[in-house]
């Protein structure tokens, strides 16, 4: 099993969400259909710009609680990295899986 620790957003620049799961395409379809009652619906962040997999939930979650506490800067370096287009990555990750 795989775990994950993502990042989405509401536009390029915008609000930030940090989060961690176990079933990333189920999780974030949540997350892009409002199912989940919360920031992230509150704030209308539907859009997958980054994301890592991690073997254990430990490693996942110590990295999810690093990021959250990195100045904002850093995360848009980390995603501008990766997704210099802020490219929504679900529709490609969903047909991978």
């Amino acid at each position: 099993m795989s775990y994950w620790r993502y990042i989405l957003c509401n536009k390029p620049h915008g609000t930030l969400y940090v989060g961690m799961t176990n079933h990333i395409i189920a999780r974030v379809h949540q997350h892009r259909e409002g199912l989940i009652e919360g920031f992230t619906k509150r704030y209308g962040i539907t859009r997958l710009v980054y994301f890592e997999e991690y073997a254990t939930p430990g490693e996942a979650i110590a990295r999810e609680k690093t990021l959250k506490r990195w100045p904002r800067a850093w995360n848009i370096a980390l995603i501008e990295r990766a997704n210099p287009n802020w490219d929504d990555l679900y529709e490609g990750l969903a047909r991978w899986a």
